[in-house]
């Protein structure tokens, strides 16, 4: 049965100091099947609070997402720059492990060096994937946005690494007007060899790469078609897991439950129609 999660990024921002704590609090109080955790830089120097926090509330956290600035650190090349991004992988897997996450979900470019050198990102990718797979992690590759656009950056991952592992973005895709990529005989390969393993479901407002408006929508709050996309997900026969991330906290930091529940009311809906 397909399980709903909810990023943890949807509660926790810099609007309320990314207070881990507030979890305890808000977590139960959704309607969800579990949680994708993120973990944030700022966390680091606090890790053994942070972890001893997270298994006294016993969610269940199928999946985690890696902390974005390794994507940085990749993109940016050079002995330092890897040593420090391999360094940081290293402490997200151990911790995806104490968490129970099976699955990581990775920004392989970020920030605003992004895929501004892209063979750095292509060349990293089976050296991270190695040290996953030795930590027993499905390592999942995400379509961020970027300078250029990220469905072309998966085609030459898939190329040089057949094995590779995807999870799709419907807002990152829209953003680069690339969400119609996903229904296109083309790209049939991403769901025939069973390439994306999870969904990120998320709505989206802005034009065409509008940097000025990259705020994540719950369901219904943007313009993409979640008739078409659920309609899809049934043809291709997906048997996985979807995780929204909603923004969920208003710019003073209050977090508001009832719009993600509602969403993942309606996510409800559309899954039952998968499984009828």
């Amino acid at each position: 049965m397909h399980q709903i999660y909810c990023s943890t990024g949807a509660l926790l921002g810099r609007p309320n100091g990314r207070d881990y704590r507030l979890l305890a609090e808000y977590c139960p109080q959704l309607n969800c099947d579990g949680f994708e955790f993120i973990l944030y830089d700022s966390w680091y120097q606090d890790l053994e609070n942070l972890t001893r926090f997270l298994s006294s509330l016993h969610l269940n956290i199928p999946v985690m997402h890696c902390e974005k600035t390794l994507g940085e650190h990749i993109t940016k090349g050079g002995d330092e720059e890897w040593q420090e991004a391999f360094r940081l992988f290293e402490i997200n897997c151990t911790l995806a492990n104490r968490l129970g996450a099976k699955k990581m979900v990775l920004h392989l470019w970020n920030g605003p060096i992004s895929d501004s050198h892209f063979e750095n990102n292509l060349k990293a990718y089976p050296l991270l994937n190695k040290t996953a797979e030795a930590h027993g992690i499905e390592l999942l590759v995400e379509n961020v946005i970027c300078r250029q656009d990220p469905m072309s950056h998966w085609v030459e991952l898939y190329r040089h690494y057949p094995e590779i592992r995807f999870v799709f973005d419907t807002k990152m895709a829209d953003f680069h007007r690339q969400l119609d990529l996903l229904y296109q005989p083309e790209y049939a390969w991403l769901w025939q060899e069973d390439h994306i393993r999870h969904y990120h479901v998320n709505d989206y407002g802005g034009g065409y790469m509008d940097w000025n408006n990259l705020r994540v929508l719950p369901m219904g709050k943007g313009h993409i078609d979640f008739d078409r996309f659920f309609t899809h997900i049934r043809e291709t026969g997906y048997k996985g897991d979807f995780t929204f991330e909603a923004t969920g906290f208003d710019p003073e930091g209050e977090i508001h439950l009832e719009p993600l529940n509602e969403q993942f009311d309606l996510a409800r809906k559309y899954i039952e129609s998968l499984q009828a």
